[in-house]
């Protein structure tokens, strides 16, 4: 199986290089035990500080300040290698986890599943694979290393009925498929008109949008990614507060944990170190 390798990088970022990879570490270790046995990917998430480091191939994550209208976007470079960008934020690892697993499962953005179609009437549709748009929100993710991370929909998720216990997403959020959760939404083409929808969850009244038929000739998901962040731009969404807080309790205790570890081998390091020189002072000279 080919190995792809992704870089998550600091560029113009307020961001820690021990944030950065201890970020790093939990999105290898997501995609590593969740996503690649799902998707059948195989995969590498390294930190960087800057784009200069970065090797050749790599597939970056950008983390930057002040990129208002594009902080969760991904699209692919004049030489057809992915990359995503990222706001600086306080809930900036979940975005990222969003970005990578996106990017893993189709890195190109063109990537098209035929099902049933959510809305009334239309029949068969084409749904451009978006594993974590369904079920974005923070509320439907989970920890690893005490970092919040995305739920993903599971390749069962466009199936036409739901079956007993199927997993249709990797929380289990997501109860059926071609379902859409609160704060998600879905995108698909008629093949008939040629049109693109979405079924948007940003308000508590569920929403039917046309999108239109592709006019450009940049990717699918990045032409896609333009309009959902303008509606989202347009009503103003974001992490609440209590999410918010949610992300500061889990990450200050898994920082109180890792901190006693590290005091512990700390310990242990250096009463191994003081029994060698002992062991080094008794020993006869000459």
């Amino acid at each position: 199986m080919l190995v792809r390798h992704v870089a998550l990088v600091a560029e113009k970022s307020r961001i820690k290089a021990h944030e950065l990879s201890r970020v790093a570490a939990a999105l290898q270790k997501q995609v590593t035990r969740d996503f690649a046995p799902i998707w059948n990917v195989s995969a590498t998430v390294d930190s960087f500080a800057r784009l200069e480091d970065v090797p050749v191939g790599y597939w970056p994550v950008v983390v930057a300040d002040n990129v208002k209208g594009a902080a969760g976007y991904h699209d692919n470079e004049d030489d057809g290698q992915p990359y995503a960008l990222v706001e600086f934020a306080p809930d900036w690892p979940l975005t990222a986890s969003h970005e990578v697993l996106e990017m893993l499962a189709d890195p190109y953005g063109r990537h098209i599943i035929a099902g049933n179609s959510p809305k009334p009437s239309q029949g068969r549709v084409s749904f451009l694979v978006e594993v974590c748009d369904p079920s974005e929100e923070a509320e439907y993710g989970y920890t690893v290393n005490g970092i919040v991370v995305s739920d993903f929909y599971t390749p069962d998720f466009f199936e036409p009925k739901k079956v007993g216990s199927t997993r249709y997403s990797f929380t289990g959020a997501i109860t059926e498929p071609r379902q859409v959760l609160p704060g998600g939404y879905l995108s698909w083409r008629d093949p008939t008109t040629k049109q693109w929808y979405q079924l948007q969850r940003f308000t508590k009244v569920p929403k039917f949008v046309t999108l239109g038929a592709k006019q450009d000739s940049g990717s699918l998901r990045a032409w896609i990614d333009r309009q959902t962040n303008a509606a989202r731009s347009e009503l103003g969404l974001g992490t609440s507060k209590q999410q918010l807080r949610a992300f500061a309790s889990v990450r200050s205790a898994s920082e109180k944990a890792t901190r006693a570890s590290a005091s512990q081998l700390r310990r242990q390091i250096k009463t191994l170190v003081e029994r060698h020189r002992r062991v080094a002072a008794a020993r006869p000279k000459g």
